[in-house]
């Protein structure tokens, strides 16, 4: 896909997401506090960008840890969520970045806002709060904020659910998922190299989050 017209036929439904977000706050990170697959990602990132590097958190939540971990790098970082309340949070820890109100879909190709581009782009736990149909769009908008030969890095938890509802710390969210195989397939269609790959089963520290298989993908975008 060339340009963001496909994004003219779907019609975004947002109701609740960021609302749930905006009432976790704080707890997101206490109940998620052991994050050792995203820091990995992260220090894969380190090691393969230059110093001068301009990296985008995308979903960045509260900015703990990769906001926090690519401006201590000495990256120049750029968060956005949809959540005005992790937003807030992430200026206040992490003061070093530049954070934005946002919907990854208004930064697609021809979109209302335009960041520039980056070396690398990172999106974790962030795609999962798409439908199936927006995936490959959010792809097309990553690739298209990224220069050439840029870093993609991501993480989703394995599950083959589509736009799903679920229980999320007293708040209800909806989320979407693949099986491996067909995970590793809409990336590359998205124009991604996958380099490296990770696995982790993950138990939250909260009784109303079910353990779950997170995948972190390391990716190069196709030239």
């Amino acid at each position: 896909m060339s340009n963001g017209a496909d994004y003219e036929s779907i019609r975004f439904d947002r109701s609740g997401q960021a609302e749930a977000f905006d009432a976790i706050g704080d707890r997101y990170d206490e109940a998620f506090p052991h994050k050792e697959g995203q820091l990995s990602a992260g220090e894969w990132l380190i090691d393969s960008l230059p110093a001068d590097s301009r990296v985008l958190d995308l979903g960045c939540g509260t900015g703990v840890p990769t906001t926090r971990q690519m401006t201590d790098a000495g990256f120049e970082v750029v968060g956005v969520d949809l959540s005005r309340r992790m937003v807030q949070l992430a200026r206040e820890y992490v003061p070093a970045a530049t954070f934005h109100q946002l919907d990854i879909a208004d930064l697609r190709p021809g979109g209302p806002h335009d960041l520039g581009r980056f070396d690398a782009v990172a999106a974790f736990f962030s795609l999962l709060m798409l439908p199936r149909v927006e995936i490959p769009l959010a792809l097309q908008t990553i690739r298209h904020l990224l220069v050439p030969g840029g870093l993609f890095v991501l993480s989703m938890v394995e599950a083959d659910v589509d736009n799903y509802a679920i229980p999320f710390l007293g708040n209800t969210i909806r989320v979407s998922g693949y099986v491996l195989e067909d995970l590793h397939k809409v990336i590359e269609a998205g124009g991604f190299e996958i380099v490296k790959e990770a696995s982790y089963t993950y138990a939250p520290a909260v009784a109303d989050v079910p353990p779950e298989e997170q995948v972190f993908l390391c990716c190069r975008r196709h030239d």
